[in-house]
């Protein structure tokens, strides 16, 4: 038996409206996490539907077996950027509503062996699937501090690449970076904290690793080119982004795909009730879009 899930989804009552899942609904929840999302869609759903489960972490899927027994759900451990294949190996054509949650849980900060929370003392991975790819710890080893900067800028938004970069060729020279905690305790000493802002000034260095050893920005890019060819005519796509470059991503696909309409003006937000809950969601923003009939 699997460790149960802690992670709390996020604007739960916002997918649920703008995905408007109904009594014998198909769906599919891309990014199945602690299983919150999916199970709310069962539960709308009902026994007459189906909800389609996909997550690159096989811990994910190992907890969803248990916490969604029972349910009319297919879970597969696979890439939300190969829905297509999950749904064909299912023989589905089209599906009323894809949901993509594109956030860390906290299952998996909560990991220690993973290297997602900063102060883990276990190897620095970063990676969702554990069992393929190559681990931040090595990349970190392994790439010029040229290169390392690059990554770090562009992934990270990080205006202090250059400096941290430096460190770590430095630092790696004598003693190699191999942990969570000895990366973040080097990137503090690079960046100076803002006052009054209380996020970590090692976030955006550990965000810049996290998407280029899981190429995150790449498999978005493909999931939402390919994705709405999947989708009934009225069907809805719903992806909920946690920083820039992802919300960036979201929006300009959806405003240049002929095939979807944007039913979201601007990114709809979680409401101060629920950040005082859960303030993993303050800077969720969720984009929505809807099929619109070829004929």
């Amino acid at each position: 038996m699997g460790e149960p899930s802690i992670h709390v989804p996020v604007l739960l009552r916002e997918v649920l409206e703008a995905l408007a899942p109904t009594e014998g609904g198909v769906f599919v929840d891309g990014t199945l996490g602690g299983g919150g999302h999916t199970r709310a869609l069962l539960e709308h759903v009902g026994s007459s539907g189906q909800v389609i489960a996909v997550d690159l972490d096989p811990g994910a899927i190992q907890r969803a077996e248990e916490l969604l027994a029972g349910f009319p759900v297919a879970v597969a451990n696979a890439s939300y950027a190969d829905i297509p294949e999950v749904l064909d190996e299912l023989n589905i054509a089209t599906v009323d509503g894809v949901l993509l949650d594109l956030g860390l849980s906290s299952d998996q900060l909560a990991d220690a062996s993973r290297g997602f929370s900063f102060q883990s003392n276990g190897e620095l991975d970063l990676r969702f699937d554990p069992e393929h790819g190559e681990p931040a710890w090595r990349m970190l080893a392994r790439l010029g501090e040229e290169h390392l900067a690059d990554l770090i800028f562009q992934y990270g938004e990080e205006r202090f690449s250059r400096r941290i970069a430096r460190r770590i060729v430095e630092e790696r020279r004598t003693s190699p970076i191999r942990t969570a905690a000895q990366l973040a305790e080097l990137v503090r000493s690079c960046v100076p904290r803002s006052k009054g802002h209380s996020i970590d000034p090692a976030t955006r260095t550990f965000q810049a690793l996290r998407i280029a050893v899981n190429g995150e920005l790449d498999a978005l890019k493909i999931a939402l080119r390919r994705l709405p060819d999947r989708l009934k005519p009225g069907g809805r796509l719903a992806v909920i982004s946690f920083h820039s470059l992802e919300d960036r991503i979201v929006k300009e696909a959806f405003r240049a795909d002929p095939r979807l309409e944007v039913a979201t003006r601007k990114p709809i937000e979680a409401s101060e009730e629920e950040v005082g809950r859960n303030p993993r969601a303050k800077s969720a923003k969720l984009r929505v879009a809807e099929r619109i009939d070829a004929s």
